[in-house]
């Protein structure tokens, strides 16, 4: 065999071997477009009897109840039927994550090292609760305190009502940047771990992080008063501080 035959022998297994890449991806693409679908379905088909309505109703009914169903309300012609449904593709994106998430996995993983598979298998799950736990402190606290400044403010002189699409914008995005905050221990601790970042280094941007929180905070807050602001604020300088503590044992 001639050194061109080879050469080309081997661009073609290097072609075949991109082909095999490439169905892998178009197959996970199509599991994932299937879950997110199936999770359409769950969030819009009735529930139970004793529930009367579906998963997008209640959840709809969940965020209208933080300032009252008076306080909210449709002007355009098809602002619920177009605001619920966007309200359902992030809850079904929501029950499609697990599998988006071991999607995403299974084809990058095989090009891992052990060690980095380690750290992905326990990064995973632990991203999932980390973002659970900031939509709940931005459903129970942040959220309600910002709606209620807003209420508030001019109250005795104007009667607020919210457009429904306006409403559920500025709050899911609100919960998202929330829940997206949530992430900074567990990613300061896995670029420590990786060597990426220098927990010493770190240490010396203290107030840094402390400003950074708190313009973070004016950005992400629909309300301008200092209250809220701190209120998002503080507990974003204190994830900085759990990363700190957390690459300690990096």
């Amino acid at each position: 065999m001639t050194p061109e035959d080879k050469v080309q022998e081997g661009s073609e297994e290097e072609g075949m071997t991109m082909m095999e890449h490439l169905d892998e991806l178009r197959q996970r693409l199509i599991a994932s477009a299937i879950a997110f679908i199936l999770g359409l379905i769950v969030t819009t088909v009735p529930l139970p009897p004793a529930w009367e309505r579906n998963l997008t109703w209640t959840v709809v009914d969940l965020l209208v109840a933080i300032v009252g169903k008076d306080r909210v309300q449709a002007i355009e012609p098809g602002e619920v039927f177009f605001t619920y449904f966007s309200v359902a593709m992030m809850l079904a994106f929501v029950i499609a994550m697990p599998v988006l998430i071991y999607q995403v996995m299974a084809f990058v993983v095989p090009a891992l090292y052990p060690q980095e598979r380690k750290y992905l298998y326990l990064a995973a799950p632990g991203a999932l609760v980390s973002f659970s736990i900031g939509v709940l402190f931005g459903y129970f606290v942040v959220v309600p305190a910002a709606l209620a400044f807003l209420i508030n403010f001019g109250g005795d002189t104007i009667e607020q009502k919210w457009r429904f699409a306006a409403f559920v914008d500025a709050v899911a995005t609100l919960l998202f940047w929330m829940g997206l905050s949530f992430q900074m221990p567990l990613a300061i601790f896995f670029l420590c771990k990786l060597r990426v970042l220098n927990i010493e280094r770190l240490k010396s941007f203290r107030k840094y992080a402390l400003i950074g929180a708190f313009l973070i905070g004016a950005l992400i807050t629909p309300t301008p008063d200092p209250f809220n602001q701190t209120l998002v604020s503080v507990p974003l300088y204190l994830l900085f501080e759990i990363g700190l503590l957390l690459a300690r044992l990096a």
